[in-house]
């Protein structure tokens, strides 16, 4: 699913480069025979990144994006705070397209463009909500 706005438009780099680095991550999980099923859903004003089955099995994904480690890894950025709007978000999306049967875990993929190497850390299964 495109993003519903040219990204080369907006002005400021942060949001340019996280587009990037979710479109990083996708490719990513789809060389590891993930299915993305949503980029960016949305429920009311918090979204999750990516949503992404592999049979039975649900992921719903943060992406985080750095230039490099310096203030940390990208992985380090996922607060408890976002952890809570991104559980919220995926209850909603439970609600309206989960099946019987589904398995759901929640992800974090850090992205680390640092001229032209690029590099990827998937953690499976990152947190986990109170209510699973």
């Amino acid at each position: 699913m495109p993003v519903k706005s040219d990204p080369a438009t907006w002005k400021d780099p942060r949001h340019r480069r996280g587009v990037a680095g979710e479109q990083v991550a996708r490719q990513f999980l789809e060389s590891q025979g993930w299915a993305v099923m949503s980029h960016r859903f949305r429920l009311g004003r918090i979204e999750v990144d990516l949503i992404a089955r592999k049979g039975s099995l649900v992921s719903f994904i943060e992406v985080k994006t750095r230039r490099g480690t310096a203030f940390g890894s990208p992985l380090e950025a996922v607060t408890w705070h976002k952890k809570r709007e991104i559980a919220r978000v995926a209850q909603g999306w439970m609600d309206r397209y989960g099946r019987p049967g589904d398995v759901y875990r929640f992800d974090v993929i850090g992205v680390t463009i640092s001229g032209p190497v690029t590099s990827v850390q998937h953690v499976t299964d990152a947190f986990r909500p109170g209510w699973r």
